[in-house]
Formats: structure tokens, sequence, C-alpha cells
């Protein structure tokens, strides 16, 4: 890929290229953290927030050497883009960039 590239953006994440950079915006679905003794890793479902909640493709996105990142909860709103892989037939974005978006009132 070029440098300078822009990445594809996802506007459905069930439609998503084998590899390459992509970008998206959805809302946290879940956290999962791992132990203490375990090597620091942040992993965070992100849906597909067009569908109702809970019903939505997800998209994988880890955080390596990071136990947890401020202002990143269920429920938080992120815009992201990194290099997509697929881990075990899920797409996943590893330390991926990313932004807080604002709730909506």
């Amino acid at each position: 890929m070029a440098d300078g590239a822009a990445p594809r953006w996802l506007e459905d994440f069930g439609d998503v290229p084998d590899r390459g950079l992509v970008a998206g915006e959805g809302t946290v679905r879940s956290l999962t953290f791992v132990p203490q003794d375990a090597t620091p890793q942040l992993t965070a479902m992100l849906e597909d927030d067009r569908h109702r909640p809970g019903h939505g493709r997800a998209l994988r996105l880890i955080w390596l050497g990071r136990r947890r990142i401020s202002g990143i909860a269920a429920g938080t709103r992120l815009r992201f883009s990194g290099m997509l892989a697929h881990e075990n037939a899920m797409p996943t974005v590893y330390n991926p960039r990313y932004e807080i978006l604002a709730k909506e009132d």
C-alpha cells in the first residue's frame, strides 16, 4: 500500500476486505480485560451501531500493551483506523488509532 493512502471507510462491518487499511465508527459492545499476571492486552468488540443494540455486526479492536484506556467502556462510540486482519474468522484491528466520539443528545 502506498504511503499516505486513505483507509477504506467501512459502512457495514459485514462487508470488510480481507486485509488493508480501514476506518469506521461504532459502539463498544464489550471489553475483555486480561489478568494482572498476563501480557497486557485490551480487547473491545465494536458494533456497527446502525442496527438495534446487540444486533449489529462486530469488529474486534485489540490494543497490545494496554490494560485500560481512559474513556473507553461499554457503550462508548469510537471512530477508528488501522490495518485489518482476520483472526479466527473475526475482522480484527491491532493497535488502532481511535477517537472517542461525543454522545448525541
